[in-house]
């Protein structure tokens, strides 16, 4: 028996196939705006629900208006679809926050998914880039920062003569022209945000904290995070897996 899950965000909607083990078998990807589309429900789900799945699918959304679009499409081929925090998440993930509605079902996926690590820190670089504290095996909360796309698109829309920057890696000398002058704000710009957060959480909980990296920019931001780190791409699908084995 195969399974059905899926992660909506605000930029990308990530649907996954696990197998009967609950690993991720395939991966499907399009952009959160264009569920509405006639051409994605051919292209994407209507491929998808064609396999052999059980009927119960579960998905983790901060969209509520695509998470109903999907859940209706799924409902009329016959799928009993949940939200995560539709479940009783505090029974397989201990939670010290002090309002749990407020929290993203992203982030609960996300600290789910480090389940095998005690004490960490997952950076995700989504639509906002947020920091996410697991300690001693309890989520503890975190930070949330504007991300790095959206920063870079809100300069463009906010000024008249400011382009659209395409991020490079590479920045050794101040900027000598408008593109490199920017280049140069964001990477060393977050390279700053990215380590100060790192150093700051570390130092007051007093933890040598295990680095994840997930989203866009994990890559290009790796090399500047002073602390050793890894990047796992799947985090929020495997949080999301692990509800489904446990809860469903």
């Amino acid at each position: 028996m195969n399974y059905i899950v899926g992660d909506i965000g605000n930029s990308l909607i990530k649907i996954s196939i696990l197998n009967n083990k609950y690993e991720i078998k395939q991966i499907y990807n399009f952009e959160t705006r264009k569920v509405f589309s006639k051409s994605i429900k051919e292209k994407f789900l209507k491929k998808i629900i064609k396999k052999k799945l059980y009927k119960k699918a579960l998905f983790s959304s901060v969209v509520p208006k695509a998470y109903l679009e999907i859940k209706r499409y799924l409902s009329q081929n016959k799928f009993k679809v949940y939200e995560i925090k539709d479940l009783k998440i505090r029974k397989i993930l201990k939670i010290n926050v002090k309002n749990y509605n407020q929290l993203g079902s992203d982030r609960i996926s996300n600290a789910l998914g480090s389940v095998n690590y005690k004490n960490c820190i997952i950076i995700d670089f989504g639509t906002a880039t947020t920091f996410d504290i697991i300690k001693n095996g309890f989520y503890e909360g975190g930070v949330i920062s504007p991300g790095v796309r959206l920063s870079m698109m809100s300069l463009n829309q906010s000024t008249a003569l400011l382009p659209i920057l395409n991020l490079k890696n590479k920045q050794n000398t101040v900027g000598k022209n408008t593109q490199e002058a920017l280049n140069a704000g964001f990477l060393w710009g977050y390279e700053g945000l990215i380590n100060n957060i790192i150093k700051r959480i570390s130092s007051k909980n007093r933890k040598n904290f295990k680095i994840i990296l997930t989203g866009g920019y994990a890559k290009l931001f790796k090399k500047y995070i002073y602390k050793k780190s890894f990047i796992d791409q799947n985090i929020t699908i495997k949080g999301i897996a692990a509800v489904l084995e446990k809860l469903l």
